[in-house]
């Protein structure tokens, strides 16, 4: 078997040569594709009873891949959004290959006619303003642990920031004379976020006596909190606030709420929503979208607006006008 035939040479080149060189694509688009490919070339090699090194490029077959995908959905449980991220991830190898391999290139169709599943836009979680101050209330800030875990809790509900963000968050990275944070999204996108007083004064504190290239946000170890550390305070710091606020022990409580919870806010505050795209940082405004479409309370006051005045009618009801019954029987 030549090396071209060999799907390891190719699975080395699409991660290191592909997504990082020529795409230029981010850390965790290569994660997430690397996590596909140690779920699948395992399962590849059980079902074929190969060893993974030994698996050639067209061993992945269209019907192989479909099982693969019908495993994932009923043996791991993963939902429709998680089998179609993974089969995207497969397509973007079976493109790769085509592209560098035209003996493949029939391959390469079959793996890139594998069709996405249709799936439902779940309803956003986000807090009420009083159950976003009861999360607000919890940390102890008579602590230095409380009192960093503040930050970060009152910086998310400010920015609307993701939890990669915040992790990745830089001293240098904020301006303390424009009063504003610069953050690095999906894809290296910039975009800079106007920040409260508040929020200034508790940076401050955080960030008082540090290098300025260090991380902002650090964990009771000094180490820069991860993105899973992000969510590991915020579900713990729920917790507490359930006891005071019930109505949070019926939501689940992550990072991402938080950045939905300033995106609803700020419709209700009655920010535009091309400003809201633009302050999360979505690249579509049909993401921003949803904002609008979930909140009751938007909604209802938009309808207050064209709520139509009825002014009373001598006419008389319908039903006692019988020429309308012989004008519809006439048509």
């Amino acid at each position: 078997m030549n090396n071209t035939s060999l799907l390891g040479p190719w699975v080395r080149r699409f991660l290191l040569e592909y997504i990082v060189k020529e795409r230029n694509l981010t850390i965790n688009t290569r994660s997430s594709y690397r996590d596909m490919l140690v779920l699948l070339l395992p399962y590849a090699a059980v079902h074929l009873k190969k060893p993974v090194d030994r698996l050639a490029v067209v061993d992945l077959s269209a019907e192989l891949i479909r099982k693969f995908l019908t495993n994932l959905e009923q043996n791991r449980r993963c939902c429709i959004a998680t089998r179609n991220q993974r089969l995207s991830g497969l397509h973007a190898l079976a493109r790769f290959i085509g592209e560098n391999s035209p003996e493949h290139v029939a391959w390469c169709a079959q793996i890139r006619l594998i069709p996405f599943k249709k799936t439902t836009q779940p309803g956003i979680t986000y807090l009420e303003k009083e159950e976003m101050n009861a999360l607000l209330a919890t940390p102890d800030r008579r602590t230095p642990q409380g009192q960093r875990d503040y930050a970060l809790l009152l910086f998310l509900y400010n920015s609307g920031a993701r939890s990669s963000e915040a992790a990745k968050l830089r001293i240098t990275d904020i301006d303390w004379h424009i009063q504003c944070v610069r953050l690095i999204g999906k894809g290296n996108k910039q975009r800079t976020c106007p920040l409260w007083p508040t929020t200034m004064e508790q940076l401050r504190w955080v960030a008082a006596k540090r290098d300025p290239g260090q991380r902002v946000f650090v964990n009771r170890n000094g180490k820069p909190y991860t993105r899973f550390g992000i969510h590991t305070m915020v579900e713990r710091h729920a917790l507490k606030a359930a006891a005071k606020a019930p109505s949070l022990g019926t939501k689940r409580l992550s990072p991402h709420v938080i950045r939905h919870t300033t995106a609803t806010h700020l419709l209700r505050a009655g920010v535009d929503i091309n400003t809201i795209r633009v302050w999360l940082g979505h690249v579509s405004l049909s993401t921003t979208n949803i904002y609008a479409e979930t909140d009751l309370e938007t909604k209802a006051r938009a309808l207050a607006t064209c709520l139509p005045t009825i002014k009373d009618s001598k006419t008389k009801p319908w039903r006692q006008q019988p020429d309308l019954m012989e004008f519809l029987r006439g048509l």
